[in-house]
């Protein structure tokens, strides 16, 4: 009786160690960069035409939002989930002939949009982008300013685009993020966590306004990459 007790112990912890080592070996490790994996709203692929709603300038005070990304005459500007064009269209009228606008979607039907449009407002410093959910895929050394109007809860992968973002800033180039507070999916994140990823993408919080919109909600950061 007391062998098979000893015997039965025996094959007990034998298969513990060998279901133990199996998860040690097998478990994923958590090396995820942080803030990949938070929620995130879809990408919008409706009519383009809502973003064209009256008023929409005073708003959101898009003549001031131009002043601080020192958006000026001779200067390139990326719009990065560009939509309809509407900020495109009035920056590459402030920067003029002299300056040019990158129009980045990852939405073709966007970007064939913006370029009938920039075409029939006659507006020859647009070029769009047909980029990648991760990568602008703007040229190197290129880009003064950048803005991410309503666009950054549905980045799939923020800190990852930021990043493949960085090669194409110029020296003192300043990154825009103009969004509403939520919890990722209800078309919001919380600015902290986008002070967060950008922080982790190599940027720093250079300055951030409440001005865009009367009641508080959405915010205005700035970022520049870190020295």
């Amino acid at each position: 009786m007391l062998k098979r007790c000893l015997l039965l112990l025996a094959l007990f912890l034998a298969f513990h160690s060998l279901v133990t080592g199996c998860a040690q070996t097998t478990a994923p490790p958590s090396s995820a960069p942080a803030g990949q994996h938070r929620k995130t709203s879809e990408p919008y692929t409706g009519d383009l035409s809502v973003f064209e709603s009256p008023g929409r300038d005073e708003r959101l005070q898009i003549n001031r939002v131009m002043d601080v990304l020192g958006i000026t005459p001779g200067k390139t500007v990326a719009d990065i989930g560009a939509g309809s064009g509407w900020f495109t269209v009035r920056t590459a009228k402030r920067v003029g002939e002299s300056g040019l606008v990158y129009a980045v979607d990852i939405n073709p039907e966007a970007t064939r949009y913006i370029s009938d449009r920039a075409e029939k407002e006659h507006l020859s410093n647009v070029k769009t982008i047909l980029s990648k959910p991760d990568d602008p895929l703007l040229p190197a050394a290129a880009v003064d300013s950048v803005l991410l109007l309503k666009t950054y809860h549905e980045v799939a992968h923020p800190v990852v685009l930021l990043r493949n973002l960085r090669a194409s800033l110029r020296p003192g180039a300043k990154v825009g993020v103009i969004d509403r507070n939520g919890n990722g999916e209800n078309h919001g994140v919380n600015r902290d966590v986008v002070i967060r990823e950008a922080g982790q993408a190599g940027y720093r919080l250079l300055e951030q306004y409440d001005f865009v919109k009367a009641d508080k909600v959405d915010y205005f950061l700035i970022f520049t990459l870190k020295q």
